[in-house]
């Protein structure tokens, strides 16, 4: 059974994987969070969970997908190999995204995207929704909890977050956000909402699942085709002079050995995807095509450093990376 999820699985339809969030650690993580509403006055809502191909609550529903890659290890490893992001690293981060999500519950539970006041702190919950946005880092008009500022992709996200950042247990949102008056008045008018709504029974209760895992008939690997590296987009001209400049000056001293820069960019890759998303908002499978690019140059032109300068060019790769990934938040490419 311990090859069962394996590379050796990933012909086999996620169906006949046998998932389930029963009996996985999982359902205790499902509890935890169950028992935070519940302590936070939410009495009578009472959520379906399910695995399926990502995070989700589909509209007007009050059903929670979860990532059916978490309900196992050895999924959850392979999961990180071939998409190289991981939205649940551990139970601790495993409840940030359920906080998030059951913000969506209650917002359709009880229908908060019909109030007036709501929409005047949020937006229109009705406003398209796009995958790219653009975030503008420590802006205090929005809450802080998912990486990426999540809050700023979609009036619906900004609830989420902000119910999911009141939600969480010994968090001090009044002292933290007292600085920031709009993504206080929007914490505020939360716990106002909740304190109304919490003992009363929902008004939508619709369990429709999108995507069960029982019902996914196509393969883990085709899955995963899924989650290859988007299309190459134009660098800088300057690209190579770019990275040049980031190992000049850190040749090894005489007797010392030498290291190369292609192996550091190929081990940073996993950390890099994770952090410029988190402080950027540049999406995960983009910074780790970048960051693979950066390493076939970097092998191409046979760059390299002394092993005593290890941090310092630590340093500097992540700067690049970052810089690279903020110009293309910002304008939407690499090149400017």
């Amino acid at each position: 059974m311990a090859d069962e999820f394996t590379e050796a699985a990933l012909g086999k339809p996620i169906r006949d994987l046998g998932l389930t969030i029963a009996g996985t650690p999982l359902e205790s993580i499902v509890g935890t969070l169950m028992q935070e509403v519940v302590a936070a006055g939410i009495r009578r809502l009472r959520p379906r969970f399910y695995l399926s191909t990502e995070w989700g609550v589909p509209q007007d529903t009050i059903a929670v997908a979860m990532p059916f890659y978490l309900a196992h290890p050895e999924l959850t490893e392979l999961h990180v190999r071939r998409a190289g992001h991981l939205e649940g690293l551990d139970a601790a981060d495993i409840l940030r995204y359920l906080r998030h999500e059951m913000g969506h519950v209650v917002s359709y539970a009880y229908e908060l995207h019909t109030e007036e006041r709501g929409t005047e702190l949020f937006g229109r919950f009705d406003k398209r929704y796009r995958e790219e946005y653009r975030p503008k880092p420590f802006s205090r008009k929005f809450v802080r909890h998912l990486p990426g500022w999540y809050a700023q992709k979609h009036p619906q996200e900004d609830w989420a977050e902000t119910f999911a950042v009141w939600l969480t247990p010994g968090g001090e949102w009044r002292r933290e956000y007292a600085d920031w008056p709009t993504a206080l008045a929007k914490l505020t008018y939360c716990d106002e909402v909740m304190r109304r709504v919490g003992d009363r029974e929902p008004l939508v209760t619709d369990e429709e699942l999108d995507e069960d895992v029982g019902d996914i008939a196509y393969t883990l690997g085709e899955f995963y085709r899924d989650q290859d590296d988007p299309d190459e987009e134009a660098l800088p001209p300057g690209i190579d002079g770019a990275l040049r400049d980031v190992f000049a000056g850190l040749a090894p001293r005489p007797g010392q050995g030498h290291a190369f820069a292609a192996a550091l960019l190929r081990r940073l890759e996993r950390e890099l995807t994770a952090q410029v998303y988190r402080w950027t908002g540049h999406f995960p499978e983009r910074t780790r095509a970048l960051v693979r690019r950066l390493a076939r140059r970097a092998e191409e032109l046979a760059l390299s450093y002394g092993q005593e300068h290890e941090t310092a060019a630590v340093v500097a790769v992540t700067a690049l990376v970052a810089a690279l990934a903020t110009t293309h938040v910002m304008r939407g490419r690499y090149d400017p």
